[in-house]
């Protein structure tokens, strides 16, 4: 890391000039402002990461914990209860941790929330039961809560105006890439499930080797300064009294209220539309994967295997689309506008959800329509991190963004739910395409939210 002299003589951000002679946002930062970048954009990796390993790990893992024999259906109720509770404490966490990075410091509060999530995903693999397996996946939510709004935050208040927004869409990006990686993992393990069949329990080694990633960034975190605009701004705060995270003061202000309710309701719209429906996509393919197996009179002991090597080449494929639209979203933001992205977005992230879970039938399709759906439903992500710093000021940053981003998730967590009572009522694909109208929220919030491209970061 710099030392403290040149990191805090180094924040001082690049000319306009300087920025587009170079052709690169990249380029002209300085050395504080790239370590800022890269291990803000590691912390999100790793804890995208991480909620990929849960989602993959989720099935084989209540599979083993709860009582044999237990009906597929019901399992499916348990995988979208075991979600919500996960997302109860993303959403926790994400409020508390926000609040404490605008107080203490952004860098010092997500090397907390890394140190949390990560020991909690290598402990989800020495449950032992579904009661210590709801903790475990509760408190490493908590961590992953605190994560995006402090790492975007701490970006947000580090990097010049004119890198920012492509840093931020490109920090988003890169979480499609952890998400890749827990796939390729699910793959590599679901092959040594096919060739050992007794070893079934490769959910363990899921969540121990997504604990590792996050360990080790975390003690490089720790060392990171925080950004020489926040201990400017805190120490001056002192003076005045000027109220640093600050719930109150975010919806005590008209002029900050109103873009956080309406923040919040756009995050609504992606993360429900994410979490309720797009992530349970592995649901859907072990459905399609296991009738094709089946068919093919695959021995039942390899079967297990081979659907978890499915599941990973569905989540690389989705995830691979998901990196492409959230650059894509990041280029187009940047040259037309963030509300008219937004709204093209949420559309084709309806169309194209609605899509997956009513045509999608046989494996091959899962190449085509997968990584669609994740160019769309992905692309509105990029958007909350370019977008969300962009409606508050210093002192409510890492706090404005939190809300938006994490509120959501206590509705978000109804989504598995809500999907587990109407898969009773209709079928679990018909309950995925109500669900997903719940993107069109987005068009009812953006009217009432600014257009802040080409404006500099709020103060106040």
């Amino acid at each position: 890391m710099a030392n403290d002299d040149e990191s805090i003589m180094d924040c001082k951000a690049p000319s306009a000039a300087a920025s587009r002679a170079s052709g690169s946002w990249w380029q002209p930062l300085n050395r504080y402002q790239k370590e800022v970048f890269v291990l803000a954009s590691l912390a999100w990796l790793f804890d995208c990461l991480g909620q990929q390993v849960f989602v993959i790990a989720r099935n084989p893992a209540l599979a083993s914990l709860m009582p044999a024999g237990t009906a597929p259906d019901k399992l499916k109720e348990w995988a979208g209860y075991m979600t919500s509770i996960f997302i109860v404490g993303w959403a926790t966490g994400g409020l508390i941790f926000g609040a404490v990075g605008d107080r203490i410091g952004r860098a010092r509060a997500l090397a907390m929330t890394i140190l949390l999530y990560g020991l909690c995903t290598g402990l989800s693999g020495l449950a032992t039961g579904m009661g210590d397996f709801a903790v475990y996946r509760f408190i490493a939510g908590l961590g992953v809560g605190g994560v995006f709004g402090l790492a975007v935050a701490l970006c947000a208040d580090s990097l010049p105006d004119l890198a920012r927004p492509r840093a931020l869409g490109l920090l988003q990006a890169l979480s499609a890439v952890g998400n890749m990686i827990a796939g390729i993992m699910a793959v590599i393990l679901g092959y040594r499930q096919i060739v050992e069949p007794q070893s079934g329990q490769a959910w363990k080694s899921l969540f121990f080797l997504g604990a590792i990633p996050p360990l080790v960034c975390v003690a490089f975190q720790f060392k990171l300064q925080e950004p020489e605009r926040w201990v400017t701004a805190r120490a001056e705060g002192k003076i005045t009294g000027a109220r640093f995270g600050s719930y109150a003061s975010l919806l005590g202000e008209a002029r900050w209220r109103k873009p956080a309710l309406f923040g919040m309701l756009l995050c609504v719209a992606g993360v429900v539309g994410l979490w309720g429906i797009g992530f349970f996509s592995p649901e859907l393919v072990n459905d399609i994967v296991g009738k094709s197996l089946a068919a093919q009179n695959v021995p039942a002991a390899q079967i297990p295997g081979r659907r978890l090597m499915w599941v990973g080449c569905t989540m690389i494929v989705q995830n691979f689309g998901s990196f492409l639209g959230m650059l894509a979203f990041t280029r187009l933001a940047c040259a037309f506008g963030r509300k008219k992205i937004f709204a093209l977005s949420a559309v084709c992230a309806f169309v194209s959800t609605v899509a997956v879970f009513k045509f999608l039938t046989q494996p091959w399709q899962i190449f085509v329509f997968c990584p669609v759906m994740g160019f769309f439903q992905l692309a509105l992500f990029a958007g909350f991190a370019i977008y969300l710093p962009e409606l508050f000021p210093l002192r409510l940053r890492s706090t404005g963004t939190s809300f938006c981003y994490n509120v959501g998730r206590f509705v978000a967590a109804s989504g598995p739910f809500t999907l587990g009572v109407l898969q009773h009522r209709v079928s679990f694909r018909n309950a995925c395409c109500w669900v997903s109208s719940v993107y069109l929220l987005a068009l009812l919030a953006l009217p009432f939210l600014p257009e802040t491209k080409g404006q500099p970061l709020p103060e106040g």
